[in-house]
C-alpha cells in the first residue's frame, strides 16, 4: 500500500511539474527565452517538482525488481545500482535543465547573447523558407520589419542567439549527460524487471510488454511516457485493479501464466473427466442372491417370436399343411 501510494505521488508530481511548465512556449528559441525569462519562477518551480517525481519513482522501480528477484533465480542482484542511479540522474538533469535555462534567459535577455548566423547566410535561409512557403503564408508570418525578408533576417540571427545562450549556459551540459544517462538506466530497468515480473506472472503479459515497451520509449522519446505504467502499477499494488492482483503476488513464489497451447489443451479437457479407459462398457445388471449365472452354451436362445430360429441354433421342424 505505502509503495503504492508513494508511486501515485511520483506520477502526480511529474504531471504537476508539465503543467506548471506550459506556460514557457514559443516558436522558436528567442521566444522561447523571452517566455522562459517572463515565468522564471515557473521553470525553476517545474524542474524542483519534476526532480522530486523522478526520485520518487526509485520506490517502484526497487519494488517491482526485488518481487521478481525473490521469485526468480535467473535475475542478477548487481543490477539493483542500475534500478536507484537511474530515477537520480532524471531528478538531476531537471534541475540542471531549469537553472541552465533561466541562466540563458536572463542573458538573452539583457542582449549579452550574440548570434553567430552572418546576415548573407540569415538572408539565404529567408529566400529559402520563402520560395517553400510562398509568398502570401511567408508575408503572414514575418509581419513586424520593413519587409517579411528583412523581419525573417532578424528572426533568424535571434533565434541564433537564443541557441548560443542555452549551448553556453553553464548546466547545459550537466544537464544533457545526465538525462542521456537517465535515459538509458531507466529503459534498463523498466525493461529488465517487467521481464522477469512477466516470466514469474507477477504482471500481466500484457502490462509486462507495455512496461517494456515504454522504457524503449524513455530512451527513445520523452521519460513521461512511462507515466502510463507507472499508473497501473501504482493500482495494482493498492488492490484497485477490476481483476485484482496476479496470483502470484499472494503465492509468494513464481506462478508463471500458461502458454497458449497449454491454455488450449486446458480449454478442450472435458470437465467430468470423460469415460474410463478400462471400462469395456456399462456394467452388468447384479443377479438376485442366490442365483448363478447361466452358462453361455447351454443357455436357451431366446425366442423372438417370429418362428424362426435364432443364428447359432438348432433348425426348428416346419408343420406339413392338410389339403
Amino acid at each position: 500500500m505505502r509503495a503504492g501510494l508513494i508511486t501515485f505521488g511520483a506520477v502526480i508530481a511529474v504531471i504537476v511539474a508539465l503543467i506548471l511548465l506550459s506556460s514557457v512556449h514559443g516558436e522558436n528559441s528567442a521566444e522561447l527565452l523571452e517566455s522562459a525569462h517572463e515565468h522564471s519562477s515557473s521553470v525553476i518551480l517545474s524542474s524542483v517538482v519534476q526532480a522530486i517525481g523522478f526520485l520518487l519513482l526509485t520506490v517502484p522501480l526497487y519494488f517491482l525488481f526485488r518481487a521478481a528477484l525473490a521469485r526468480s533465480d535467473r535475475m542478477r542482484r548487481q543490477f539493483v545500482g542500475v534500478i536507484l542511479v537511474a530515477p537520480l540522474f532524471f531528478a538531476i538533469s531537471a534541475v540542471c535543465t531549469g537553472v541552465a535555462l533561466n541562466e540563458a534567459a536572463d542573458e538573452f535577455a539583457n542582449g549579452e547573447a550574440k548570434p553567430t548566423m552572418t546576415i548573407e547566410k540569415a538572408h539565404e535561409e529567408g529566400v529559402s523558407e520563402e520560395k517553400d512557403k510562398g509568398a502570401k503564408a511567408f508575408g503572414e508570418k514575418y509581419d513586424s520589419g520593413t519587409s517579411p525578408l528583412k523581419d525573417c533576417e532578424t528572426t533568424e540571427r535571434q533565434s541564433d542567439a537564443a541557441d548560443n545562450a542555452r549551448g553556453d549556459a553553464t548546466f547545459t551540459g550537466p544537464a544533457t549527460g545526465f538525462e542521456l544517462a537517465g535515459r538509458i538506466g531507466l529503459a534498463f530497468a523498466l525493461g529488465y524487471s517487467c521481464l522477469f515480473a512477466m516470466r514469474v506472472g507477477l504482471l500481466t503479459r500484457f502490462w509486462g510488454s507495455l512496461g517494456i515497451a515504454v522504457g524503449v520509449a524513455a530512451l527513445l522519446l520523452i521519460p513521461q511516457f512511462t507515466m502510463i505504467f507507472f499508473i497501473y502499477f501504482a493500482l495494482l499494488l493498492i488492490g484497485k485493479l477490476p481483476r485484482g492482483r496476479p496470483p502470484a503476488w499472494a503465492a509468494g513464489e513464481a506462478v508463471p501464466w500458461p502458454t497458449p497451447g497449454e491454455r488450449m489443451a486446458e480449454e478442450l479437457e472435458p470437465k467430468d473427466g470423460g469415460p474410463d479407459p478400462d471400462e469395456d462398457g456399462p456394467a452388468a445388471p447384479e443377479l438376485p442372491e442366490g442365483t448363478e449365472a447361466p452358462d453361455p452354451e447351454t443357455a436357451p436362445e431366446p425366442d423372438d417370436g417370429s418362428g424362426g430360429s435364432s443364428p447359432g441354433g438348432p433348425p426348428r421342424k416346419k408343420r406339413k399343411r392338410r389339403n
